[in-house]
């Protein structure tokens, strides 16, 4: 007869991608998963293209994994898809030593990390009331007008 099948965890316009056992620390891996949270998946990628830090390409490789499972596996549309989540975990760490002066040694842990990251379709009218606030938010700041000079306290005014 067998088992059912376990229901999907994730909503239907979502797909995950999971790196088990990466080679840094949680901390150094979750300032690479911090810099790609919420953005567009191709922003990401470009970001991730760009970033200076080794973990990078690991974490691009897995940002392409979870973008190619929804393409895919979920028939979601590339263009309209963002980071929803990036999820960092500590996997384990191993025990190695550094041998010191007068017959002494000191502990040295190897961390590794775990890495999620789950991408969401972006609906169409989400996509478009982001778009409204981001203008909104450009005309707040100015749109790039230069402030106007102050008056010199005690100075002589041009009629």
């Amino acid at each position: 007869m067998g088992k059912q099948a376990a229901p999907r965890r994730l909503d239907e316009t979502e797909a995950s991608a999971y790196a088990h056992a990466l080679k840094t620390s949680p901390r150094k891996l979750n300032l690479v998963a911090q810099a790609i949270r919420g953005k567009a998946a191709s922003a990401a990628l470009n970001e991730l293209a760009f970033n200076r830090r080794r973990i990078a390409r690991d974490v691009r490789k897995v940002l392409q994994a979870a973008i190619a499972n929804a393409e895919n596996n979920h028939q979601l549309d590339v263009d309209r898809l963002y980071v929803k989540e990036a999820t960092v975990g500590r996997a384990f760490s191993l025990g190695r030593f550094h041998v010191r002066g007068r017959g002494r040694i000191s502990p040295i842990e190897k961390y590794f990390a775990n890495l999620l990251v789950v991408v969401r379709e972006r609906a169409p009218e989400e996509r478009a009331a982001e778009a409204d606030e981001g203008a909104a938010d450009a005309k707040a700041a100015g749109a790039g007008k230069k402030p106007k000079a102050k008056a010199k306290a005690g100075g002589k005014e041009k009629a």
